[in-house]
C-alpha cells in the first residue's frame, strides 16, 4: 500500500480526478490506492470515506490509516493516508501535486478531525 501512495507523489491535484494520468483530488487518491494495493472499493468522497473503518487515536496511527482534516470550514472535508513517522500522503489543492505533510505542522494539527483503519490492512 505504501509503494502505491508513494509512486502518486508529484501527480498534479485535479479536483473529482482519480488516477495518475488525469490527476487527483484527496479523496480520489485515497480511493485509488486502497483499490490498486487491496482491491477495495471505498467510497469516492471524504465524507463516505470517513464513515468506513474503525476510529483510530492519533497516538495509535499506523501506516494506511486515513487521516482527516477540517480544511473547508466543514468536518472530513479532507483526507491523506498516513504512512508513519508522523507524515501523510495526500493531494492538497489546486496548482500543487500530491505530496508528503507533516501531522504535527501547526496548519493540520487546528484541522485534525480523526482517523480511519480500513479493515483489509488488518
Amino acid at each position: 500500500m505504501l509503494f502505491q501512495a508513494l509512486a502518486s507523489l508529484g501527480v498534479d491535484y485535479k479536483y473529482g480526478g482519480s488516477s495518475p494520468a488525469t490527476g487527483f483530488d484527496c479523496s480520489g487518491l485515497v480511493a485509488h490506492v486502497y483499490r490498486e494495493a487491496w482491491g477495495v472499493k471505498l467510497p469516492r468522497n471524504t465524507r463516505g470515506q470517513s464513515e468506513v473503518g474503525q476510529a483510530v487515536e492519533k497516538d495509535e496511527l499506523q501506516p494506511g490509516d486515513l487521516v482527516f482534516y477540517n480544511t473547508l470550514n466543514r468536518p472530513y472535508s479532507h483526507v491523506g493516508i498516513y504512512i508513519g513517522d508522523g507524515r501523510f500522503i495526500h493531494a492538497p489543492r489546486t496548482g500543487a501535486a500530491v505530496r508528503v505533510e507533516n501531522l504535527g505542522n501547526a496548519y493540520w494539527s487546528r484541522r485534525w478531525n480523526g482517523a480511519r483503519r480500513i479493515a483489509a490492512q488488518l
